[in-house]
């Protein structure tokens, strides 16, 4: 029997992208593979059934209908809990879960035999680059940012020398220099205006340079040390926020733009602009929050909503890849065929667990918590630790941490942190 890969529609407000195109449907089908896709999945991306079903898949009514025999399921954001009792046990789920924030929903997909994998932990080595989901959406993120803060912004980004007068070019300030923030430069250098940045990694600053932008920070001994192994930015002690925020106090006070990108995975966003600082900021300023989702960067951001506090306009929209639907989608549908053809071998679906990828991405198996960064203490493993706690004894001395005897084989090892080589 062929591997069936359902295509949901999106249920999430604000969600306009879909996790298939017709380029990654026929490359999926042409080797095999049936494809059911949720009739109107596509809509927002503007990519009507007709042109998935010449790819040669097959358009589904309802969601029910296309997850019927399912062996992977596809998704852009997290599913809720009442679509999760609808996935056939035993299928592979595919999508952003956004896990530090939902450990219901991993508890969910354990409780269902879902083996779940969130694209979002894709680690960041050379292998995985192509598969890798937030550099691709984060780099939209990043253009898109610039582009809003156009709209709101009453001056013109370059200088335009003109028989009327000269028109100074726009001032814009990028927080953070990571993928997003690193696309925000850029863009905005393409506009013409003069633009600075900041980021606490030390390797941040030839990146910044090399783009045309000036660096601000305050390079000390920490600054230097301010970075993971995964290309991370770590979250900086108080005296150096401290002394950063009186750096960037006077610096704010000159910029028309400000585009904000610190993002911590799962923490709040840290409070990078203070009321204070956007008191300070010239009438008609505009930032850009793109930490909106996560509680945003400024004092005054409100996520989903556009507000003006002071004569200063804080852009806070919810998900800005999602306001770039079409290319976005094509984005994130070829990173999912490019970790598709990881697991799928003459159309049959062989996933080697031993992975370093699928080690970083798979949250349960076999209904069972997997990886080691939620697996701890989570209600379903105590229920299942305390009704066979005298089996797992026998089979280790650490079996009170461990799930139900008869799933040690398969979880007895916690995966390893996978290498990484890539800078954010």
């Amino acid at each position: 029997m062929a591997l069936v890969i359902a295509i949901l529609k999106e249920t999430q407000k604000n969600e306009a992208r879909v996790a298939a195109t017709p380029e990654t449907v026929k490359k999926l089908t042409s080797n095999g593979v049936k494809i059911q896709i949720e009739s109107g999945a596509g809509n927002g991306a503007n990519i009507p059934d007709g042109y998935y079903s010449d790819a040669g898949a097959t358009i589904c009514k309802s969601a029910s209908d296309t997850l019927k025999s399912a062996n992977v399921i596809l998704k852009v954001a997290p599913p809720n809990t009442s679509e999760i009792s609808s996935f056939p046990k035993g299928a592979l789920f595919l999508s952003q879960i956004n896990p530090y924030q939902n450990q219901p929903l991993i508890d969910a997909f354990a409780k269902g035999g879902i083996d779940a994998f969130a694209m979002e932990l894709i680690p960041r080595i050379s292998r995985a680059q192509s598969m890798d989901v937030l550099s691709s959406q984060s780099n939209l993120a990043g253009y898109k940012a610039v582009l809003d803060a156009c709209e709101y912004y009453g001056h013109a980004m370059p200088m335009m020398m003109t028989a009327a007068g000269t028109i100074p070019p726009a001032k814009v300030f990028v927080m953070g220099a990571g993928v997003a923030g690193l696309q925000a430069i850029a863009t905005a250098r393409r506009l013409g205006a003069v633009v600075t940045a900041t980021d606490v990694r030390p390797a941040a600053k030839e990146q910044v340079e090399s783009l045309g932008a000036s660096f601000i920070a305050v390079e000390d001994d920490e600054f230097k040390a301010a970075e993971t192994s995964g290309g991370y930015a770590k979250e900086m002690s108080k005296d150096y926020q401290k002394k950063q925020a009186d750096l960037v106090t006077e610096h704010i006070k000159k910029q028309d733009i400000v585009i904000t990108t610190a993002l911590i995975p799962g923490r709040a966003a840290p409070k990078l602009l203070t009321a204070d600082h956007l008191t300070s900021m010239k009438p008609g300023s505009v930032v850009v929050d793109l930490a909106a989702v996560q509680g945003g960067n400024t004092a005054f951001t409100e996520c989903g909503k556009v507000v003006v506090k002071n004569d200063v306009t804080i852009i806070g929209h919810e998900n800005f890849p999602a306001r770039l639907a079409a290319d976005a989608s094509a984005l994130y549908a070829k990173n999912i065929l490019n970790l598709l053809n990881l697991f799928i071998k003459d159309a049959t679906l062989e996933i080697d667990w031993n992975d370093d990828i699928v080690k970083g991405i798979a949250l349960t198996k076999d209904g069972a918590i997997i990886h080691p960064a939620f697996k701890e203490n989570t209600p379903i493993k105590k229920q299942k630790t305390e009704a066979e706690a005298p089996k797992s004894k026998a089979t280790s001395s650490k079996a009170k941490t461990k799930p139900a005897a008869k799933k040690t084989a398969a979880t007895k090892k916690a995966p390893a942190k996978a290498k990484k080589d890539q800078k954010a």
